[in-house]
C-alpha cells in the first residue's frame, strides 16, 4: 500500500517533457516543400489536416511523429491515394558521361507524336494501382524520343514528369531561416522584403547573445520577434515595443513551436510605458520632446494583420491556426507577446536594454529611432533595417547631428546562391539582387 502511495507521488512530481523538435507532432507547425520548392506551404499537423496537391486531397495524419527532412510520395492504394515516407535512393554518379555524350536535341521535333502511351491508357494504370514511379517508366518506354535526348534532357523530361504522377513533399521545420525564405519566395512584401542575409545580419549587429534584453520595433509580422527569440533560447528577454494602443501583429512567431519557456521570454510594451520624465538621459532633453504625446500622432495600420499566406489554408485544417498555450503558474500568461511585468519594466528603465532591432517598414527610421534609443544603455548596439536607402541616410544624418551614436554605417547585404551540380554549376538565374538595407552604430552619452 505504501509501495503505490509512493508511485503516486513520482508520478504527480514528474513533470511532462516538451516535445522532440527534431519530430513533427501532432499541433506543431510545419513548412511543407511540394516538389522542391514549386509550392510552399505552411500547415499545422493534426489527424483531420488535409493537403491539397493537384486536384486531389491528401491527408497530414502519415506526418505525424515522422523526423523533419523526411520525403513523401504520392502513392495510390486499395483506399484511394496517400502520402507514403519513401527513402531517397544514392544515384551512381554519372557525371563522367556528361562532357562525352554526343547526342543533342538538333534532330528532336515537338509534334506531340512522340508518346505512344494515351491519357485513357495512363488512367487505366492509376485505378489498377500503378505508382508514380511505374507510370513514369512506362512513359519513358513508350517514348519515341527519349533515347535521342541528350543526357541532361532526359532528366529534366524525368523531373517533370515525376512532378505530375509522382509528386514528392518534404517535411521541413520552422525557424528563423525557413520561414525567412519561404515568405521571401512568396510573399516578400509581408515581411518587408527582408531577405535572409540581411535577417542574420540584423542578428549579428545588433550582438543578440544568452541573457541579452533586446528591444525590438517588429512591423515585419514577428519574424524578427521570432528570430530573436530563437536565438536566446529561453534565456534574457525580447521586448516589443510600439506607439499608440494596440501593439504590431507578431502572427509569425506561434510558426517557431516555442516551447511554454521561451514564450514566457516574449513580452511587449508600449515606449510610453518604457520611458519616463524622471529617467530621461541627460543629454536626450532635444531629442526626446513628444515622447509622451508620441502615441497620439500616430495611427498605425499594419498590412501584417493577415499575415498568413493563402496558400497556407488549402483547408481550414491545414492552414496555420491560434496555438493553444497552457497557462503557467508563474507568469499570467504563457504565450508570445505578454504585457511585460512591472518588476520587469522597472528594471529596464534604470538600466536600460542590451540591443536594439528596428524593422518598420511603413515608418520613418528616424521617427522610431528618436524615441527607442534612449531606452538603450550607453554602449549598446542598435541596428534599424528598411526597404530604402534615403530614409536610413536621413536617420543617420540626423543621429550625427545629434551627437547620439558612433560608429554609424549602413550595409547592403548581398546574397549569390549557386546551382553545384555535375558540370552545370552556375548562379541560379532568378537570383534576387536586393535584400534592403541596415544601419548599425553605438550609442553613446554626450555629456
Amino acid at each position: 500500500m505504501e509501495l503505490n502511495k509512493d508511485q503516486t507521488v513520482m508520478s504527480e512530481d514528474k513533470k511532462p517533457q516538451d516535445p522532440n523538435p527534431r519530430f513533427a507532432c501532432e499541433g506543431c507547425s510545419v513548412l511543407l516543400d511540394v516538389n522542391d520548392g514549386d509550392r510552399l506551404v505552411f500547415a499545422r499537423l493534426s489527424g483531420g489536416a488535409i493537403l491539397k496537391i493537384g486536384n486531389k486531397n491528401y491527408s497530414l495524419k502519415p506526418l505525424i511523429g515522422a523526423p523533419f527532412g523526411s520525403l513523401f510520395q504520392v502513392e495510390t492504394g486499395e483506399d484511394g491515394s496517400f502520402l507514403s515516407r519513401i527513402l531517397p535512393i544514392k544515384q551512381e554518379n554519372s557525371s563522367n558521361n556528361v562532357m562525352d555524350d554526343s547526342r543533342d536535341n538538333r534532330e528532336i521535333v515537338d509534334n506531340n507524336e512522340a508518346q505512344n502511351l494515351t491519357g485513357e491508357e495512363i488512367e487505366a494504370m492509376r485505378r489498377e494501382g500503378a505508382k508514380g514511379d511505374e507510370i513514369i517508366e512506362a512513359l519513358i518506354a513508350n517514348s519515341k524520343t527519349f533515347d535521342k535526348k541528350f543526357q541532361l534532357s532526359q532528366e529534366k523530361y524525368k523531373l517533370k514528369k515525376q512532378k505530375k504522377y509522382a509528386p514528392k513533399l518534404l517535411l521541413r521545420r520552422p525557424f528563423a531561416r525557413s520561414i525567412c525564405e519561404a515568405y521571401f519566395k512568396k510573399y516578400p512584401a509581408r515581411i518587408g522584403f527582408l531577405r535572409v542575409d540581411a535577417l542574420s545580419l540584423l542578428l549579428t549587429m545588433a550582438n543578440v547573445t544568452a541573457y541579452s534584453d533586446v528591444l525590438v520595433v517588429d512591423m515585419v509580422g514577428g519574424l524578427v520577434t521570432g528570430a530573436v527569440a530563437e536565438r536566446l533560447g529561453g534565456t534574457g528577454y525580447v521586448c516589443n515595443t510600439y506607439k499608440g494602443s494596440s501593439p504590431y501583429p507578431v502572427e509569425m512567431v506561434r510558426m517557431f513551436n516555442f516551447s511554454d519557456k521561451v514564450l514566457e521570454r516574449i513580452v511587449q510594451s508600449s515606449i510610453n510605458e518604457l520611458s519616463s520624465a524622471n529617467t530621461a538621459s541627460p543629454e536626450g532633453n532635444n531629442q526626446q520632446e513628444g515622447v509622451c504625446n508620441a502615441e497620439n500622432n500616430i495611427n498605425e495600420t499594419s498590412s501584417t494583420s493577415d499575415i498568413m499566406v493563402e496558400e497556407i489554408s488549402a483547408t481550414t485544417e491545414a492552414g496555420v491556426v491560434d496555438i493553444v498555450v497552457p497557462e503557467s503558474k508563474v507568469i499570467k500568461a504563457a504565450k508570445s507577446g505578454a504585457k511585460a511585468s512591472k518588476e520587469t519594466i522597472e528594471m529596464w528603465r534604470e538600466n536600460g536594454f542590451s540591443s536594439l532591432i528596428i524593422a518598420a517598414q511603413d515608418q520613418d527610421p528616424w521617427s522610431v529611432a528618436k524615441d527607442v534609443l534612449p531606452l538603450l544603455s550607453y554602449s549598446a548596439p542598435f541596428v534599424i533595417y528598411h526597404q530604402y536607402l534615403q530614409p536610413l541616410a536621413t536617420c543617420m544624418h540626423k543621429l550625427q547631428q545629434g551627437k547620439m551614436a558612433i560608429n554609424l554605417q549602413i550595409t547592403e547585404p548581398w546574397l549569390r546562391e549557386y546551382q553545384v551540380l555535375p558540370s552545370r554549376s552556375h548562379p541560379h538565374m532568378q537570383m534576387s539582387s536586393f535584400g534592403g538595407y541596415v544601419l548599425s552604430g553605438i550609442r553613446i552619452s554626450t555629456t
